[in-house]
């Protein structure tokens, strides 16, 4: 059941600025939760990171503030003050404002960060965030997302010579929803990235692990040395 406070809520139109930094808030929850909440300057790197994000983007910290400023606003966002702490910290109102447990926010803040996707990539990305056992799990998800008030995600209509169900986030606004469901209908996957872009970003994710793998057995090689 939602809480009272979402009651009077209407449909979210928040700028890809506002998407990013929402996004990064609830992903940082999860993964940084010793330096969290964030500060603007932290909220700037996240944003503008190169990996996990699509597309990337290249926000100043003007942009964020005022991404941040708007947030406020709209209840999705609150700033909260530490008594040793110099500089101003915020945190996402999500669990409060629309009473989404850890697995939704995980789902969420992928599609806030990526983009439309599968129930698949989905639950391979959220694997840092919240663990789902199976594909069906992150589909429950998906549709008690599509049963809130107002609705935070929806199914796209499959591309041409697709058999998977991309999925994305509500909050960008009708035009953004719109432009989606047209570019899935014209085969481009929903997305944007289509199949290639799919095995460019696991093959690069592959060399990441390879990578780590090897600075792991230096590390270890070192020990005996």
């Amino acid at each position: 059941m939602d809480s009272p406070a979402a009651s009077d809520d209407k449909t979210y139109s928040l700028s890809p600025a506002e998407l990013r930094v929402l996004g990064v808030l609830a992903e940082k929850a999860f993964l940084t939760p010793d330096a969290y909440p964030l500060s603007v300057n932290a909220l700037t790197t996240g944003s503008n990171q190169l990996t996990a994000r699509e597309p990337v983007m290249s926000l100043s910290e003007a942009e964020v503030q005022a991404a941040i400023d708007s947030l406020i606003g709209l209840r999705l966002v609150s700033r909260r003050d530490q008594a040793s702490g110099r500089v101003s910290k915020y945190e996402h109102q999500l669990r409060l404002r629309h009473s989404l447990p850890p697995a939704e926010q995980a789902v969420l803040a992928v599609l806030l960060l990526r983009g439309a996707q599968t129930a698949g990539e989905i639950r391979q990305r959220c694997e840092r965030m919240h663990r789902f056992d199976d594909i069906a799990d992150v589909e429950a998800v998906l549709e008690h997302l599509a049963e809130k008030y107002p609705p935070l995600a929806v199914s796209l209509p499959r591309s041409p010579g697709t058999k998977e169900t991309r999925y994305m986030h509500l909050l960008g606004g009708e035009e953004a929803l719109e432009a989606a469901q047209e570019s899935a209908a014209a085969g481009g996957g929903g997305g944007g990235r289509g199949r290639l872009g799919e095995l460019e970003e696991e093959v690069k994710r592959l060399r990441e692990e390879v990578e780590t793998l090897k600075r792991g057995f230096e590390e270890f090689r070192r020990q005996f040395e």
